[in-house]
């Protein structure tokens, strides 16, 4: 990696913000607006008011004119979820990829991604599978997400809300759990106000992973510090680390035979049990500064440094006849150091009874990325091999081949916004505009003699509007207007091929309608229409040129509604629906008009129950309905619908100790949840049954 330069090195000891300004003693009091999120060991439910991560300013969730998800630390608990890629799961609008079997990979209306993920609203868009063991809410925005997040987020994004040192006092909890295939789980969380200025807080997690696939295995170790200090009445500093070291076997699933899954070796692995594996470590570094200037105003800013350190190789299946099995494979490497810093200034005051909440921000960033791929050799230069199936296939030594690809690239991002809240009562309106210069350059070392370099600058604008409608203060209804941007070279930036340096980005454009009514203040319910174009897609040249094209498009069309909190005093619950219709309207360079988006089931229903029946008695119910699916844009092989049904007990020792038990898939359905592509399918999990302890001290 290049020396720290200095005009990083003054941007990162400047201003600099990534999550949205506190609502806390830095802000004016209203009553509309959402309070902190204190973390400390009592439950707080599976409802949040919060929705300023959508608007990077103290506003409710209700005033938020888009579609957003979250789950909360008690619910992630009560289901027994350590991993981001399960809780997604329960996110209706969220289909899974299986990421080639070693990164989170989602579909958010239809639309994949690898990067769109962010933690405390800066990104995090290596590619790797990410726990939650220091994570105080999973947050879901959906629709394209240009003003508040930058490029990408067509579909939308998703942000994890980290756990932070708090001043309520001293708190220390250990988790344990274990289940029916020897997966086991450890974690602690400590919380220490150190004095009136100073609290730190100690999360730290180490897991073992096992499933019901043939030599599955490998482990995690997660350690992340915070520490939260005032600096006077009117200024808090925070600052964190993390350090995530993910270690396991690349299992790719099976392969298809004609239009579904190839059955009966749902345990089988296809591949190398000494050759597949999957490495990566993150370090990831966040200084955050809050401070108010006067009773309206304030600024924060926050400067990150990320490094992601990945390798994966594995042997992966191509294709089946039903006798055989063709086995190829590859080794990839990434080397990625990302930093980050952005800066708010938030002006929330009133104009003649009219409420006015102003933004202006700036965001820099520097990427770097070197990457590289080889083939795998069986011996002798063999590249593929053709296996007769079995319940264990013969798999013979496999070592590393040909080199394919080397590249290096840098990636200098600015950006600056504006986004004005206007509050008339009744009437709500929510404007601004993003203006983002994305400036790539990529190097194809594969002949390092005579290395080829690509660039291209884009700059764009990126506007939102929203008109919410309230006749009462706990009911809304909104629309929505929104747009994001990609350029042509994908969402990992790693290469510039000459053909995509050559082409505009592409566009996202979402249109939504909704209704959300606070039921009760700890009840929730929500319901939106929304219509999604993307734009500028390539195709073929059909002249003949042999060049691509931006005349490509395709849209999704959709309804989602969702219920969460307490139904009754004793009930939680986080109930959700989404249904999605969608189709590419003109033909690109992978399929025609007319054909069906992959993985994108028509229906989808996450359903989740806590009953507690008495204080220390409670049951848990979970549902999960996923309609039958493309598993690529071929439109050749079918993913079943399925339902699977969850269920979990907990019991209260006392006030300090609780056992749990979770069960997934009680009915042991046999079902196939996600894909890559249409021979690397991924069979659910049979019943699993996990119990758990916490203790608190």
């Amino acid at each position: 990696m290049r020396p720290l330069p200095f005009t990083r090195a003054l941007l990162l000891g400047t201003a600099m913000l990534a999550t949205p300004a506190m609502a806390d003693d830095a802000q004016p009091e209203r009553d509309y607006l959402p309070t902190d999120i204190i973390v400390t060991g009592a439950r707080d439910g599976y409802d949040v008011d919060d929705g300023s991560t959508a608007t990077k300013t103290p506003t409710a969730l209700i005033d938020v004119p888009q579609a957003v998800t979250m789950i909360t630390e008690d619910q992630l608990d009560d289901m027994g979820i350590t991993q981001l890629n399960d809780a997604l799961r329960y996110v209706p609008g969220v289909s899974l990829d299986t990421g080639e079997g070693h990164r989170d990979q989602i579909y958010i209306r239809g639309q994949s991604s690898t990067a769109d993920f962010y933690l405390d609203g800066l990104r995090d868009d290596a590619q790797y599978y990410r726990s939650l063991y220091n994570v105080d809410r999973v947050e879901v925005l959906k629709g394209s997400n240009a003003l508040i997040f930058g490029r990408g987020g067509g579909g939308g994004i998703v942000n994890r809300v980290s756990k932070v040192a708090e001043f309520t006092g001293t708190e220390l909890g250990f988790d344990a759990s274990v289940d029916s295939f020897g997966t086991f789980a450890l974690a602690a969380d400590l919380n220490v106000p150190a004095s009136e200025t100073i609290a730190a807080r100690l999360n730290a997690t180490y897991e073992e992973f096992g499933n019901h696939r043939d030599f599955y295995e490998g482990r995690f170790i997660g350690i992340s510090p915070t520490v939260t200090a005032r600096l006077g009445e009117r200024t808090r500093l925070t600052a964190h680390y993390t350090y995530d070291d993910d270690e396991r076997v690349t299992d790719r699933g099976l392969p298809s035979v004609g239009t579904g899954p190839l059955e009966g070796y749902d345990r089988t692995f296809f591949g190398s049990r000494e050759f597949n594996t999957s490495t990566n470590v993150a370090h990831i570094a966040r200084l955050r500064i809050d401070h108010e200037l006067t009773d309206t105003v304030s600024i924060n800013a926050t400067g990150q440094y990320a490094n992601y350190d990945k390798y994966y190789a594995n042997v992966v299946p191509s294709n089946s006849d039903g006798t055989t099995v063709n086995l190829g494979g590859y080794t990839s490497a990434t080397d990625r150091e990302n930093w980050i810093g952005q800066a708010n200034l938030v002006w929330d005051t009133d104009f003649g009874g009219i409420g006015s909440t102003f933004l202006a921000g700036v965001e820099v960033g520097d990427q770097e990325t070197i990457a590289s791929r080889t083939e795998i050799d069986f011996g002798g230069g063999v590249e593929d091999i053709n296996r007769p199936l079995a319940r264990i296939i013969d798999v013979p030594a496999v070592g590393i081949g040909r080199l394919t690809n080397r590249s290096a690239s840098q990636l200098d991002t600015f950006s600056a916004y504006v986004q004005e809240q206007l509050d008339f009562g009744i009437v709500q309106l929510v404007g601004g505009v993003r203006f983002d210069r994305f400036d790539l350059k990529a190097t194809n070392l594969f002949n390092p003699a005579v290395p080829v370099q690509t660039a291209r600058v884009d700059e764009k604008w990126s506007p939102r509007f929203g008109v919410i409608l309230k006749p009462q203060q706990d009911l809304s209804l909104y629309a929505s207007y929104s747009t994001s941007f990609l350029p042509q070279s994908g969402d990992q930036f790693s290469t510039l091929g000459a053909d995509d340096a050559a082409l505009e980005p592409e566009k996202f454009e979402n249109l939504e309608l909704g209704v959300k009514w606070a039921v009760r203040p700890d009840l929730f319910a929500t319901a939106a229409v929304f219509q999604l174009d993307r734009t500028n897609t390539t195709a073929p040249d059909p002249s003949g040129s042999g060049l691509p094209v931006l005349t490509g498009s395709s849209r999704v069309k959709g309804f989602e509604a969702s219920l969460v909190g307490k139904i009754l005093p004793m009930w939680q619950a986080s109930l959700g629906y989404t249904y999605l219709d969608g189709e590419i309207r003109n033909d690109t360079d992978r399929a025609v008009a007319g054909t069906v988006l992959q993985q994108l089931p028509k229906h989808q229903i996450a359903l989740w129950n806590r009953i507690d029946l008495s204080e220390q008695f409670g049951l848990g119910a979970g549902l999960v309905y996923q309609d039958e699916q493309y598993a690529s844009i071929s439109n050749t092989v079918v993913l079943p619908d399925y339902v699977r049904v969850d269920a979990a007990a907990y019991y209260t020792l006392n006030d300090r100790i609780g056992i749990q038990l979770n069960v997934e898939n009680l009915f042991d359905e046999n079902y196939y949840p996600s894909a890559h592509g249409d021979n690397n399918i991924q069979p659910g999990k049979p019943l699993t049954a996990r119990i758990g302890v916490k203790v608190k001290i």
